[in-house]
């Protein structure tokens, strides 16, 4: 399968979707087609990049693990390590006014994070809530984080709920509070506890928050469309993932094809959390009654639940399938026999990206 995976990436190369793609199928060795930027080098199949929102997953099985340890509960209140979300407000409904906010009938989990049920998240109309997290910096982004965590953590809490904890689902920001809480547990780093947990023993050398000193130039530019044609957003071996300037475990990894391909081969194994964790990772644990048509891009829910850290097919050819993707173009899914796909392009999401990782989900069939 690696020949139809390699023949899709080639294609979407050569229409100029983007310059070059790394790619891994099942236990094949990764493999790289193209180049490293429109007018770059062969890319290599060891390249860094940056994996935004697939960083989730690898947050969720390090916060599993502790679970698994004891030194976390699923139905903890997350305000023993995140005392400023000892007292929310939410709204009545999420597109009120913020003055109508009241004090939330429930304390926000570990598993509302795990869930994106906390009531914090991406606000998809247009609102006051969503206007004042845009005037706070707090808007999601392909972009690095602009505020530190301990900052962007006070002005999130200082807004209110869009809906009780549970009730509702909204994208990404508990995630962001999962990796300050992460940090907080035995007084250590994120980056320490991610290291322990997940990284070490999966192998997972490249990945971190930042770039191992002396390995800065296999980290590939970041692009985006534009009518003139791909512009770059982020350089190649420098920027903020070479030095974060400042405390980034909100924030999202960068990492490898390789690196990724062990993480999903240990998870799956069973060498990172037992096997009960794994199967409620990949599970749906969403209700219904909060699968709001609004809470996402439209037709989202379709077939489709949230487990810990990844969507997960709930009906259909590929049933029982969990992946997500980053916004800067990479993506991975595992089937439910365990066989993997990972691809990571250096080409933030728009249509035509999203055109090819939609193709990608059909690639076992070919």
């Amino acid at each position: 399968m690696s020949e139809s995976l390699r023949g899709l990436l080639a294609r979407h190369v050569t229409a100029g979707t983007m310059p070059g793609a790394v790619g891994v199928f099942g236990d094949d060795e990764p493999f790289a087609v193209g180049r490293d930027g429109p007018d770059g080098a062969a890319l290599r199949p060891d390249a860094v990049f940056r994996i935004q929102s697939m960083t989730k997953v690898v947050t969720a099985a390090a916060t599993l693990r502790l679970v698994q340890d004891g030194a976390l509960g699923l139905d903890d209140p997350v305000a023993t390590w995140l005392p400023e979300l000892s007292a929310p407000r939410v709204l009545p409904h999420p597109d009120a006014p913020l003055q109508e906010a009241r004090p939330a009938r429930r304390p926000i989990t570990l598993r509302h994070l795990l869930t994106n049920t906390s009531g914090y998240g991406m606000m998809t109309t247009d609102s006051p809530l969503r206007a004042a997290m845009a005037a706070a910096a707090l808007e999601a982004g392909a972009e690095p984080v602009p505020l530190g965590a301990q900052e962007w953590l006070d002005a999130l809490a200082a807004l209110p709920l869009a809906f009780e904890p549970g009730e509702g689902w909204r994208y990404h920001h508990s995630f962001g509070l999962l990796g300050i809480l992460l940090g907080r547990v035995d007084a250590g780093s994120t980056e320490e506890v991610l290291r322990t947990t997940v990284l070490d023993p999966a192998g997972m050398t490249d990945t971190g928050f930042r770039v191992r000193a002396g390995e800065e130039h296999r980290l590939v530019a970041a692009y985006r469309h534009r009518p003139e044609g791909l512009v770059p957003t982020e350089p190649a071996g420098a920027g903020f993932f070479v030095a974060p300037p400042y405390d980034v475990s909100h924030s999202e990894l960068i990492s490898t094809a390789a690196d990724f391909h062990a993480f999903l081969r240990a998870l799956w194994d069973g060498r990172l959390i037992d096997d009960a964790l794994v199967h409620e990772l990949r599970r749906d644990q969403v209700p219904a009654s909060a699968k709001a048509d609004d809470s996402f891009f439209p037709g989202f829910w379709h077939d489709t639940g949230w487990g810990y850290g990844v969507s997960v097919v709930t009906g259909g050819p590929h049933r029982g399938r969990f992946g997500w993707s980053g916004g800067l173009g990479t993506d991975f899914f595992v089937d439910a026999d365990g066989t993997s796909c990972i691809v990571m392009t250096q080409v933030e999401m728009d249509d035509r990206v999203f055109g090819m990782l939609g193709e990608l989900q059909d690639v076992t069939s070919r």
